[in-house]
C-alpha cells in the first residue's frame, strides 16, 4: 500500500521566532481528507563534549515548557543555511566556553515526526579547550563536568529526562 499522504491545502496559524505552525489539509491512502498540525523547525544540533581526562561537559538550565532544571549535552538551532558543523562548534563555545578540536558526527534524527520537521544533528566533540561562554542575552546556563559512571548513575536514577542527551551519549558510548 502507498503510505504517502498528499497536501491539498496548507495554512500558517503562527510564525515565531523559533517556529512556524501550520495547519495542512491531507489526503489519506485511502482517499478520506484529513488536518496535520506541523511545527517548522529549522533544525538543530546536539554535542557530546568529551575533555582530555574523559570527563562529559553538560549544560544546566532552567527548561520553562517543563517547569525545572534539566542536565543535557549543549544544544541550538541551526541559522539559516548553516552548516550543521559549524553550527555545533558555534553553540558549543556559545554554551559551554569550550572549543573542539575534533568534531565527528553521530547521527541525524527527526526528534518528533508525528508533528515536526525538526532533524538534529548529533556531535562528538573532543581535544576540548576552554575559551569563554557566549551565553544570549535570554540564556542561564551552569557548565558542569561529569565522569561517565556519574552520567550512568544519573541516567539509573532518573536525573536525566532529556531525550537527546540519551542518544547522544548512547550513540557516544557514555552510556
Amino acid at each position: 500500500m502507498n503510505l504517502k499522504e498528499e497536501r491539498l491545502g496548507s495554512e500558517v496559524v503562527f510564525d515565531g521566532k523559533m517556529v512556524k505552525l501550520r495547519f495542512d489539509r491531507v489526503r489519506l491512502p485511502n482517499g478520506r481528507v484529513a488536518t496535520r498540525e506541523v511545527v517548522e523547525h529549522p533544525g538543530a544540533v546536539a554535542i557530546v563534549p568529551v575533555t582530555a581526562a574523559g570527563e562529559v561537559v553538560l549544560v544546566r538550565q532552567y527548561r520553562y515548557a517543563v517547569g525545572k532544571e534539566l542536565l543535557e549535552i549543549p544544544a541550538g538551532k541551526l541559522g539559516a543555511g548553516e552548516d550543521p558543523s559549524a553550527a555545533a562548534l558555534r553553540e558549543l563555545e556559545e554554551e559551554t566556553g569550550y572549543t573542539a578540536q575534533t568534531l565527528h558526527k553521530l547521527a541525524a534524527v527527526y526528534t518528533t515526526p508525528g508533528f515536526t520537521n525538526e532533524l538534529m544533528h548529533l556531535y562528538l566533540a573532543g581535544n576540548l579547550i576552554l575559551t569563554k561562554q557566549h551565553l544570549d542575552e535570554d540564556e542561564f546556563i551552569n557548565v558542569e563536568l561529569f565522569s561517565p559512571e556519574q552520567i550512568r548513575t544519573f541516567v539509573s536514577e532518573g536525573l536525566i529526562q532529556d531525550a537527546k542527551t540519551f542518544l547522544g551519549l548512547l550513540l557516544a558510548g557514555v552510556i
